[in-house]
């Protein structure tokens, strides 16, 4: 599994690089070692996942022992985190980063549980994802043909390692391909700048904050490949990275339950918007209503997890009768070259309005390319007359609601513009930058159809323009 322990690549004295300390693979396989030692035979182990080597060993060490870890965000709070503790039954340890023993020559196979990492917990308690050995190295593995991700390249990021973006790929896939790391501890624009990598990982906010910087930006020109995900990259920032750093940003898709499995190809087209194609081994489609051009991703292939952990019922809803996974994400692909567009969720992001399907990322890109709006969230609310509306919350200054309705309507089609423009302080985001809309819909503000404070409301209805 972590080819770059084994000797492949010999012992680099800077092999990984977490907040500042540095460490030898020689060095985080003693540690590891220590850490197998203290949970065989545990049916899993928990550890606090601070951007530490500690945290890296503590995983690692796990994979050693063939016993899954479940990773705590450390943010969490008590009762959050009593929950995945009584969930997975796993048991807490600490690590000693300073302590070392031999790795131990325990059985396992691919199929065994490798982590357990909880989902986020929007609609209900946070349920546990059993990702096995097997579905980690076969994601790395594609990621590492379609980035062109070797043992040349320095891999820099500063994301939370308790998700699969900076825990699977940010660490674990370093130490498959070989790649040296640099965890920056916090992704800041000034930090990664220093870092002077060949690849890059960031979420929106990351490239956004760098994109503001000019001076930042411009020290990852040097770099190879930079990889944005988590939550869509907005166009403007795009263009602004595009511009700064001579790099078009590669977008990917990806879920907890499904690992990565669409993305942009390193040295292949690059479009804003877009997460690229399927990785190989992945196979997915668009569940639409008929004449609909959007509709649910569903997709199969060798990364989807095991299960939620002791919950059958939740694992079989999320299939459908002939095996295919439902994201509850919906997406777009081009008929001519198979590129994907995500659009949003199921759930918050299809809006039917006047008999039109429409997806809320599309108006947040337009949105955002105003030059005076700095965030965007778009959400639909019941409507009387057209099902639901379309209702903007926006961070901006010196423009009206008015003004970007029609910006809007004269960037897509008119059915799309919003029927009322909220200004709000900020939009609320979660760890990995993804807006999290339920929070403006339970706001008490959202629900009513009544302007707030600040507030431009159109109050147009009646059959589609």
């Amino acid at each position: 599994m972590l080819t770059a322990l084994d000797g492949t690549y010999g012992d680099r004295a800077d092999a990984i690089t977490v907040a500042g300390r540095t460490a030898s693979y020689e060095e985080l396989l003693g540690a590891a070692g220590a850490v197998a030692a203290d949970i065989a035979g545990a049916p899993a182990f928990a550890v606090t996942a601070t951007a530490s080597l500690e945290t890296v060993a503590a995983v690692v060490g796990g994979l050693l022992a063939h016993v899954p870890c479940v990773p705590l965000p450390p943010d969490a709070g008590p009762a959050e985190r009593e929950h995945i503790l009584r969930d997975s039954g796993a048991v807490e340890v600490s690590v000693d980063f300073a302590r070392r023993a031999p790795a131990p020559a325990t059985a396992g196979g691919p199929g065994d549980p490798a982590l357990i990492l909880y989902t986020s917990g929007t609609t209900g308690p946070p349920k546990g994802v059993v990702l096995t050995a097997a579905a980690l190295a076969a994601d790395l593995d594609a990621l590492a043909e379609a980035w062109q991700w070797s043992a040349e390249d320095t891999l820099v990021h500063g994301l939370p390692l308790f998700h699969v973006h900076g825990l699977v790929l940010g660490v674990l896939g370093a130490l498959r391909t070989g790649s040296r790391l640099v965890h920056t501890g916090r992704p800041t624009p000034r930090a990664y700048a220093q870092a002077r990598g060949s690849l890059y990982f960031g979420v929106p906010t990351v490239w956004s904050r760098i994109a503001a910087e000019p001076d930042a930006a411009a020290a990852l020109s040097g770099a190879r490949l930079l990889v944005s995900g988590s939550a869509a990259l907005p166009a403007p920032v795009f263009r602004d990275l595009e511009r700064l750093t001579g790099h078009r940003p590669v977008e990917r898709y990806g879920m907890t339950e499904t690992l990565i499995t669409v993305s942009g190809r390193a040295g292949g087209e690059v479009r804003p918007g877009t997460v690229g194609t399927p990785l190989p081994g992945i196979r997915t489609r668009i569940v639409a209503e008929p004449g609909a051009e959007i509709g649910e991703l569903q997709l199969t292939g060798p990364t989807l997890f095991a299960g939620y952990l002791g919950r059958p019922e939740a694992t079989a809803a999320a299939y459908t009768e002939d095996g295919w996974f439902r994201t509850g994400d919906i997406a777009a692909v081009d008929p001519a070259d198979g590129v994907h567009r995500i659009v949003g969720r199921a759930s918050i992001d299809m809006i039917k309005s006047g008999g039109y399907r429409i997806g809320a990322g599309e108006i947040e890109n337009a949105l955002l390319d105003h030059p005076r709006v700095r965030e965007a969230a778009v959400v639909g609310v019941p409507d009387a007359d057209l099902g639901q509306r379309v209702v903007a919350f926006v961070v901006a200054d010196g423009v009206t609601g008015a003004e970007l309705t029609d910006f809007v309507a004269a960037h897509l089609s008119v059915h799309k513009r919003p029927r009322e423009v909220r200004f709000v302080e900020s939009v609320p985001r979660n760890a990995m930058g993804k807006p999290q809309k339920r929070l403006l819909l339970t706001d008490g503000t959202a629900s009513t159809g009544t302007a707030t404070t600040g507030t431009s409301t159109t109050t147009q209805k009646g059959t589609p323009a």
